[in-house]
């Protein structure tokens, strides 16, 4: 007996292949069958079932079946390069988010036309309709099999694998994989190739460059034309494009990954910080600044120079022969604020105590992962550090998550957009099992008390303590991981953070790391993208755009700009000699929410319209009623 799709049934034969079990109970239905789940693992509808298996069927709509479709387009692409050229040699071809790559090390750079010629050769091969055949082989014989292909990579991969392999044929076509792929080609042809750019083997800078071929593949035509539309409205908010537009900032390729702020991005920039201080406030939040430049004794003590040396910018202190680390985390400053109490130890009674600070950090990230404000070598964290008791982690825990949720709101993202994530304690670690428990436990019933679902993403914590992730999903679906909450069982002790219990003994406190926007660059970028750059009203950098007629005109016009600055009205005056309707456009390619045009009508009846640009919308008021029509707009969140 086997138990298929829940159902407990017997057997065809004493043991039989996927596509046996498939033609007895679901015949009518093989067609929409990609490939199959013998308990719990996914396998080839050519796999063994055995007596007593689980058996339950993937079908291409299914993530899982999307993943084998884009893994098995990844293959045709590869053996598409090769047929195409025969020089080419073929290295890793993964599954990623809403495609595949593959990284193929050729003697020339692959250009637009080569990307068509491909595609071709792969819609081609889909058409042969060929089976994928698995066949399991030794470590002599699979290297013996890629030593004839030529196919180096393949060989130093065979090396480092330990246990069974597998490879896969698909005509005359050899990969090495461990599957599982459909049975053949007849769910395949729904792709496109996107791009290509340069990818290290093994992602050491010290390896040769190789080319990835990045693309996309769906179950049906209609589910790739939808990508492919999702894909242009990308570019089309691609912050960096936005930025330009609205002139709020631009990046030096004298000064890679380092962000410089015009003035209305600056603006953005002050605006959320300034809510975010407020936020911080009313939570109990007491901000402090700590040195950009700390040395590296200190990095030393907090175990960061062992573990992050390589991402920090590290200069020498001439006059002490010290070395020095520009700060790439906030963490040990605020912790020697904690310690440098001047009237003693802390109690316990003041505990929780909660730091803030708004830190510039610098992190060294390779020149080809640097993009645009969402990943930068220099930027500005909305970090805290909540130094407690294990007693008050599931309090302290709700409280930051409440925190963050009221914060996503308010920037106008729904509930449905945010999603948490608990990652609990990985195979290496600090702290003891009780420790750990006490911590996952508050983490996961502070979830559970604010009845939210969440994930578990099992063994990714840090070593020092687990975390919730929240991750945002923007209005063109995809997921930003932006704030953390980290609890630290590790640091207090390693840099000597004390308090003093009821009983008078010292004991280290447990730290909470937390940031809701993460970095304000990056978290700037995603708005804009989310957006179009047209900022919720609070937070836009320009309210209203004052656009006067002709310079007679301009003592009213002048007169209304300063009436609505002196109100907190960011309004700023056209008084250029450009037409009306250019004027006008302009704004509104700086995405400014109203306008007001000021000319002769204006002046005679002592009303002045604001307008919406982008909805047409227009009230013709007095200039007290628009101020404080203006004022109660701004002062609201979404």
């Amino acid at each position: 007996m086997i138990t298929f799709c829940g159902v407990t049934v017997a057997m065809p034969k004493s043991s039989c292949d996927g596509l046996s079990v498939l033609s007895e109970y679901l015949s009518h239905e093989k067609s929409d069958v990609i490939a199959i789940l013998i308990n719990g693992i996914p396998s080839d509808l050519s796999s063994i079932i055995r007596e007593g298996d689980v058996i339950e069927i993937i079908e291409p709509h299914q993530q899982l079946g999307l993943d084998i479709i884009r893994h098995d387009t990844a293959h045709i692409l590869a053996e598409a390069v090769k047929a195409l050229y025969s020089n080419a040699k073929i290295a890793i071809g993964p599954v990623i988010s809403d495609g595949f790559y593959y990284d193929i090390d050729l003697p020339f750079s692959i250009s637009a036309d080569d990307l068509q010629k491909i595609e071709q050769e792969m819609h081609r091969i889909i058409r042969k309709n060929q089976p994928f055949i698995r066949e399991l082989t030794t470590m002599d014989d699979a290297i013996s099999i890629f030593e004839n292909l030529q196919e180096d990579y393949k060989i130093e991969i065979i090396k480092g694998i330990q246990g069974e392999l597998s490879i896969y044929k698909h005509g005359e076509f050899v990969d090495l994989c461990k599957g599982p792929h459909g049975n053949n080609t007849l769910h395949l042809g729904h792709f496109k190739l996107l791009s290509v750019s340069g990818a290290y083997w093994r992602g050491d800078s010290k390896n040769k460059m190789l080319q990835r071929i990045y693309g996309t593949a769906w179950n049906t035509a209609e589910k790739l034309n939808e990508y492919l539309a999702l894909l242009e409205e990308q570019k089309k908010r691609d912050h960096r494009k936005i930025g330009k537009e609205m002139e709020l900032f631009h990046l030096c390729e004298d000064s890679p990954g380092m962000v410089f702020w015009h003035r209305d991005g600056w603006k953005i920039f002050q605006v959320l910080l300034q809510y975010m201080r407020s936020m911080n406030i009313s939570h109990g939040y007491e901000e402090v600044s700590t040195p950009e430049l700390l040395s590296s004794a200190i990095w030393q003590k907090s175990g960061h120079w062992d573990k992050f040396r390589q991402n920090m910018f590290v200069a020498n202190g001439f006059d002490d022969e010290l070395l020095y680390a520009v700060k790439p985390m906030s963490c040990p400053g605020c912790i020697e604020i904690f310690k440098h109490k001047f009237d003693g130890v802390v109690s316990y009674r003041e505990l929780p105590k909660r730091i803030a600070e708004f830190g510039k950090v610098h992190r060294f990230e390779s020149h080809g992962s640097l993009l645009g404000l969402m990943r930068t070598r220099a930027f500005t964290q909305d970090d805290a550090h909540i130094f407690c008791t294990e007693d008050n982690i599931l309090s302290e825990a709700m409280a930051v998550c409440k925190f963050a949720m009221q914060v996503y709101h308010d920037c106008g993202f729904h509930a449905d957009d945010l999603q948490f994530k608990l990652s609990d304690r990985p195979s290496s670690r600090v702290g003891s099992d009780e420790s750990w428990d006490i911590a996952e436990k508050s983490l996961a019933q502070a979830l559970e008390n604010m009845n939210v679902n969440y994930s578990i993403n099992k063994g990714e914590g840090a070593f020092y303590g687990p975390k919730i992730e929240f991750v945002l999903k923007d209005c063109m679906k995809r997921e930003w991981q932006l704030g953390t909450l980290q609890v630290d069982l590790n640091l207090g002790l390693r840099l000597g953070a004390v308090y003093v219990d009821s009983n008078g003994e010292r004991k280290y406190p447990v730290i909470l790391h937390r940031a809701i926007f993460g970095s304000f660059e990056r978290f700037i970028g995603i708005l804009l993208e989310h957006y179009a750059g047209k900022l919720p009203l609070w937070m836009a950098p320009i309210h209203v755009a004052i656009i006067c007629v002709s310079e007679k005109f301009s003592h009213m016009a002048e007169e209304v700009m300063n009436k609505l600055i002196s109100s907190g009205v960011r309004a700023i005056l056209d008084l250029s000699d450009e037409t009306v309707g250019y004027k006008v456009r302009r704004s509104m390619l700086k995405k400014v929410p109203y306008i007001i045009v000021i000319g002769e009508k204006e002046v005679q009846s002592g009303l002045i319209g604001l307008e919406n640009p982008y909805t047409k919308e227009k009230e013709m008021l007095c200039l007290e009623e628009c101020e404080k029509l203006l004022c109660k707009l701004i002062t609201h969140k979404i």
